[in-house]
């Protein structure tokens, strides 16, 4: 059974006048009708590289893309990677769509709210501009906007930051999308906020039966709306699991210390936060082994100079959870 949407060895690089920066390396994951799945890692880790990817976003004249990103639709797969411009165009807002990150820079200033959320249904759909209006409209209804037969004429500036994200959330919605990439959808909105465009997301999954890919950096936000976790490191995935193996069972180093970086309610007062040291390696000049072996504290632990020298591959550490990783399971519990 093929999935919904899955990533087979994308790799994403920019020629710059300083080298390649391979931004995503001989990335795989897949993701299914109905499943959440959130992409987690710091700044520079590509995750937003990978969604654009996705959507076809990418400049082919100053982008190296390899790999597969195969999206089903009406019993029919197509490669976004090999597909022409108007197929990907079909796809894009269509079956696939997404939120992102900033809903001041994506929303434009000079058109209205509803003039925004029309253009998007009406690339989609045969209809006239009044019925282009009514979805909006309904649009704005759904996602919560009061008011939205007069709100729909007004124009970005004069919403706040979660009503913006709220029309961004329409807009990616209104041609009823099998699939929907959300780049970190609550940043810069305050906890109340985050919390309600969070409960909004999760609702409208459920209305119209879709997938999502929360790509994020809060831990938080992830334990509370996943329900697979795929952890990215310098463009590579380095750990793959259910939203509970990551968080109760961390096969990956890189996992260990982020988790082991947020604050938790069952930690006695006063418990310092460990950090992880140093910083991320250059996109241009990758490490030949590990990438993450300079900031490991597990890499004393594996013989020879394997972390050095040889790139892990993803493996299965336990059943349906993968780690890049030379140490098992069993290796990484006994040294934590």
């Amino acid at each position: 059974m093929s999935h919904l949407l899955e990533v087979k060895n994308l790799s994403v690089a920019f020629p710059t006048e300083d080298g390649l920066v391979q931004a995503t390396d001989d990335l795989s994951f897949h993701v299914d009708l109905g499943e959440t799945l959130a992409i987690v890692g710091e700044s520079g880790s590509g995750k937003s590289v990978s969604s654009m990817a996705i959507m076809g976003l990418h400049n082919p004249k100053s982008t190296q893309i390899s790999g597969q990103v195969l999206i089903s639709s009406l019993g029919h797969s197509t490669d976004v990677v090999t597909a022409s411009s108007e197929e990907v165009r079909r796809l894009r807002g269509g079956t696939v769509s997404m939120i992102f990150q900033d809903p001041m820079s994506a929303l434009h200033p000079y058109f209205t709210i509803g003039n925004q959320i029309s253009e998007a249904w009406l690339l989609h759909n045969d209809g006239t501009k009044a019925d282009a209006r009514k979805k909006a409209i309904e649009m704005l209804d759904l996602v919560g906007i009061s008011d939205a037969s007069n709100r729909v004429d007004a124009y970005p500036h004069q919403f706040s930051g979660g009503m913006r994200q709220r029309v961004m959330i329409a807009m990616a919605l209104v041609n009823h999308p099998k699939i929907l990439i959300a780049d970190e959808p609550t940043t810069a909105l305050d906890v109340t906020v985050q919390a309600q465009i969070l409960k909004l997301l999760k609702d409208m999954q459920h209305e119209f039966n879709m997938a999502v890919i929360l790509i994020t950096h809060d831990l938080g936000v992830v334990a509370e709306v996943a329900d697979r976790v795929n952890v990215m490191y310098a463009g590579r995935l380095v750990e793959e699991g259910s939203v509970n193996e990551i968080y109760k069972n961390p096969v990956h180093p890189y996992t260990i210390g982020l988790l082991a970086s947020v604050p938790r309610v069952d930690q006695a007062h006063g418990t310092r936060l460990k950090t992880i040291p140093g910083q991320p390696p250059s996109l241009i000049s990758l490490p030949g082994g590990c990438a993450f072996e300079p900031r490991c504290e597990f890499a004393k632990f594996v013989p020879g100079n394997l972390c050095k020298t040889t790139r892990p591959q993803v493996e299965e550490k336990h059943t349906g959870h993968l780690a890049r990783c030379h140490l098992s399971a069993a290796e990484i519990k006994a040294h934590q």
